[in-house]
Formats: C-alpha cells, structure tokens, sequence
C-alpha cells in the first residue's frame, strides 16, 4: 500500500463496505429513494439499462423474484449505491471494498467502474451463475466455531464429492461450498472436528467454489466489453485482499466467482493501513456483524435508510 498514489496515512480513517447476496429484503432502499433525490435518480439510472422495473422489485417484489440470484445481484447493487449517493457528500472513505458481489459496488464507488456498466455486468453475472449448477446439485454451509485451518484439513480428507471453504468471514465463521452429498459428509466430520454448528444456507448454488467455472468462463466474455477506470479510491479485492488496480482487475471479477473470499483478511488489511470507521453501505448490517466479530476497537456503522443514515452521520460528526 505504501506504493499507492492514492494512500495517505493521515487521512486513512474511513471504510465503506457494500453489502453482498443475501442481504436484500422487501422494502429496501426505498426510504432513501422517497426523501433523497440522488438516491432515487440511482433507481432510475438502473431501470434504463434493466429489463425489469427494479423499483417494484425491491420496494415490493409482486412476482417474488428478489431472491433470484439474477434479480438479486443488480437489486442490491441499486440499493447500495443509493446508500453511497446518501452519504458521500459528507464524507469521503480512504478505502472500499464489498463481500462477493459487493465488491462491484466498490468498484463503482471506488471510481473504476460505470454505474451502469456495474448493472448490466451484475444481471448477467447473475444468470451466468444460477446456470453454472442445475438446482439441487450444489449448495453452502456456515461452518461456526473452528478455524480456517481447522476447517481446511477437513476438507482435504473428502473424497466423495465437491467441498471448498468459500467464504472467510470472520473468526469462527467460515462459509463452504460444494456438491449435496459432500456437503453433508463434511458436516458430520466438521462437527466431530469440533464445529458448534454447521448450518446450510438458503442459496440457489455453491458460489465461490470451482464448481463456478462455467460462470467465470461466461464472466470473462462479458468482462471484455466493459472498461475499468485507475482507481480514485483504492478497492481492495475478495480475491487476494490487496488492492486492485486497472490492470488486474477484470482478472480478479473472473477468479473472485469460483474463488474463496477473503474478507477477514479484507477488514484486517485495511485496519493495518489505518482505518478505524467502517461505514456499511446498503441492506442489512451483516458486514457489520463481521467486522465487530474481527475487531472491537474499532467503530462500525450502516447506511440502508435514513434512520441508520441520521446516526451514522451523528456519530462520523462527533
């Protein structure tokens, strides 16, 4: 980092964190669109290049279709973005990042990519991994209370079937992914490992794990036709949890589906180069949590509507 042109030990405080899948909810981002006009003109950027009114979907999802990963990933990409659109005239981040398909969030924020570039990319990125695995082929588990070390050797011993960490949240929260029957198999040997509890996840595939290539190969298609900017604000990827630059970055998106994300690292990293605020961005608080769980001393706020957008802006003011 001490490469960077953009870090300045000095005024490297604050982090703004873009939440990921699983997060989205009905309602969301709609009270920020009703009381802030950057925050709804964010809506209607999003419909010109969308194939569905995403204002229905996320304030009321009649068709029930939030939770369809091709529907989810540009629905939270539009509602964090609103939350960024909310707060980023009273305080600017040394750094961003994002969990999984937050990180193109980032990206936006971070000034390297279009916001509607980020739309379209997210809606097909979507498709391209609900295809990846038929339904009730792969799925994901929270693994509670063992490491990541502990957790590794584990899945080394499994021989039946797909298994590989894909998540590493925080201490003792790590999400793996893989085929049914091996992620059953690995259940049971997790909990004779140690593991308080290892529950399954309500997702339509096992993401982050190599059973995502198919989807990376698609991605990296899609990929060419978009153009990335320099970074105005450094975004650190879930791939490696360093820094990304223009020139890695299309590389980092086509690994980061099929690959674990480092978000532990992610946190740890940005506290080593200074940062003491983190600023959730979009629905939900689960970053939030994760970062308590990495870090007490530092302090930890969230932007999803203007109630949590008022305290968030008393506390940065103190």
């Amino acid at each position: 980092m001490k490469n960077n042109p953009l870090f300045r030990r000095n005024t490297m405080k604050a982090a703004f964190l873009f939440a990921g899948q699983g997060s989205q909810y009905i309602g969301m981002g709609k009270d920020l669109a009703e009381n802030i006009k950057e925050c709804n003109e964010v809506f209607e950027a999003a419909n010109e290049v969308l194939d569905f009114e995403i204002k229905e979907l996320c304030f009321n999802d009649p068709e029930g279709k939030i939770n369809q990963t091709q529907y989810t990933q540009p629905a939270i990409l539009t509602v964090n973005i609103a939350a960024l659109r909310a707060i980023e005239k009273e305080i600017k981040p040394a750094v961003v990042a994002g969990l999984s398909l937050g990180e193109y969030s980032a990206l936006v924020a971070g000034g390297m990519l279009d916001f509607k570039d980020a739309v379209r990319l997210v809606r097909k990125r979507g498709q391209y991994m609900e295809e990846a695995v038929p339904n009730g082929v792969g799925g994901m588990s929270a693994v509670l209370g063992l490491s990541k070390e502990e957790v590794e050797k584990v899945l080394q011993t499994i021989t039946e079937g797909i298994v590989e960490a894909a998540n590493f949240n925080c201490p003792g929260q790590i999400v793996i992914g893989g085929e049914i029957e091996a992620l059953k198999i690995a259940e049971e040997k997790l909990k004779a490992a140690g593991a308080k509890r290892v529950l399954p996840l309500s997702v339509s595939g096992p993401f982050h794990t190599s059973m995502l290539l198919p989807a990376a190969q698609k991605l990296e298609e899609e990929l060419k036709n978009i153009e990335f900017k320099a970074p105005q604000i450094p975004v650190i990827s879930n791939v490696h949890g360093e820094y990304a630059t223009q020139e890695d970055v299309k590389e980092l998106l086509r690994k980061q589906v099929m690959r674990s994300v480092l978000w532990e690292q992610t946190i740890n990293k940005m506290i080593e180069d200074g940062v003491d605020t983190f600023i959730e961005l979009g629905p939900g608080k689960v970053l939030s949590g994760f970062v308590k769980k990495i870090n007490r001393s530092v302090t930890v706020c969230n932007v999803e509507d203007m109630k949590s957008l008022e305290k968030t802006l008393e506390t940065i003011r103190r």
